[in-house]
């Protein structure tokens, strides 16, 4: 996604009851990009993919965006941006989940690094969803051996 940036906020300045830190949204940033995986998926389950991010409480608002692709496509598609942010670290927990996404779906090195790189709020309590996460890897893992 060209001239775009990513970046972690907190919705009206409010930290994630969920990550326990800020969370990822993309801001127009002329020159710098944002690489991610494309979906494709029926329009039957847009209602669903706007729950789950937060478009109905009004945390993200959909946009559309053209992504140019390495194969040199350009594909128009549906991002999400948070509304009324507030600019804030991300927990160690949430910055590891999307440094994993990346390097499982093989985003380029230079930007695991990038990723990588980010700095986190410290945050050392629990986050149920994290634990939730790695023990699905650990399951999805014994069951593939």
């Amino acid at each position: 996604l060209q001239d775009f940036r990513l970046e972690f906020g907190h919705h009206q300045g409010r930290t994630s009851s969920v990550w326990h830190g800020g969370t990822a949204t993309i801001v127009q940033s002329p020159g710098d990009e944002v690489w991610g995986i494309v979906w494709k998926m029926n329009t039957c389950n847009l209602s669903s993919l706007d729950k789950q991010e937060g478009v109905e409480d009004g945390f993200y608002v959909p946009i559309e965006v053209n992504v140019h692709t390495e194969a040199g496509k350009v594909l128009t598609c549906r991002s999400y941006q948070m509304k009324d942010y507030v600019c804030g670290p991300p927990s160690p927990q949430y910055k590891k989940v999307i440094c994993m996404g990346a390097k499982q779906n093989g985003l380029p090195t230079n930007y695991l690094e990038k990723l990588e790189a980010i700095e986190t709020n410290n945050y050392a309590g629990p986050v149920p969803i994290m634990e939730e996460i790695e023990a699905a890897i650990k399951a999805e893992k014994i069951n593939s051996a």
